[in-house]
């Protein structure tokens, strides 16, 4: 099992590790990670590990057995030994521009409020993929709308709820296609706007910022047809 640090801090840019094992693949698992890894859409992390005498480039994060986080080394690299006590230094830049990303898909669902069939972050853009049979009258409208909630600098906060909870109230879940993991006896939600004045609530497990004001301004690029049914609505950083 890997310590998810990111989970409790997604603003960790370094932190201390202990190498617990080698995947097969040539992957090391830390105790305690500060790399999310891909799922739900957004990419897993990069960055680097250091330790005396040594540093490998960490050029993605993947889920492994179980609870376990596994950092993929970039080609060539020499890996630490197993007990090795390490530095982990996070891509912040890339992180960052994921966290903006990913708060700013969730405003996307909430001035589309349709349900959603798949969605991607990049460090970028990202997307996400709605119910939705007819094109929107006014995709203008919808940009400034999201730009607004964006502008508005509302709080995004985290909460936890029980499997139990979660399965009473299922209108919570708006992903189709991804459904939050369950099995361990709790769910993490996530908040923009305050109790009394909230604007989205929905589980995730991904990593956001903490501020819509963060996200900036973005524009929505083209809608995409997919199928008879689904519309691909494009969302990209201005800056």
């Amino acid at each position: 099992m890997s310590n998810p640090l990111f989970r409790d801090d997604a603003y960790l840019r370094e932190a201390p590790g202990r190498v617990v094992s080698h995947t097969e693949m040539g992957g090391v698992v830390l105790d305690a990670s500060l790399f999310y890894a891909t799922g739900g859409g957004q990419p897993g992390d990069g960055g680097l590990i250091r330790w005396e005498g040594g540093e490998m480039t960490v050029a993605t994060t993947v889920k492994g057995e179980g609870d376990a986080i596994v950092l993929v080394p970039a080609e060539g690299a020499a890996l630490p030994a197993v007990g090795t006590a390490v530095t982990q230094v996070l891509d912040w830049d890339q992180r960052n521009r994921f966290m903006r990303v990913h708060t700013a898909l969730h405003l996307l669902s909430v001035v589309v409020p349709l349900p959603v069939t798949g969605g991607s972050i990049g460090a970028q853009k990202g997307r996400l993929d709605f119910v939705m049979e007819q094109p929107p009258e006014d995709k203008q409208a919808l940009e400034d709308a999201l730009n607004d909630l964006i502008a508005r600098d509302l709080e995004v906060s985290e909460s936890w709820i029980t499997d139990a909870e979660l399965a009473a109230n299922p209108g919570l879940v708006k992903t189709m296609s991804v459904m939050p993991p369950t099995g361990a006896g709790k769910v993490r939600l996530v908040r923009i706007g305050t109790a009394e004045d909230q604007v989205d609530l929905q589980p995730c497990g991904g990593t956001h910022v903490r501020r819509t004001g963060e996200i900036g301004p973005v524009t929505l690029g083209k809608v995409e047809k997919k199928g008879r049914m689904n519309r691909r609505f494009n969302v990209v950083l201005q800056a």
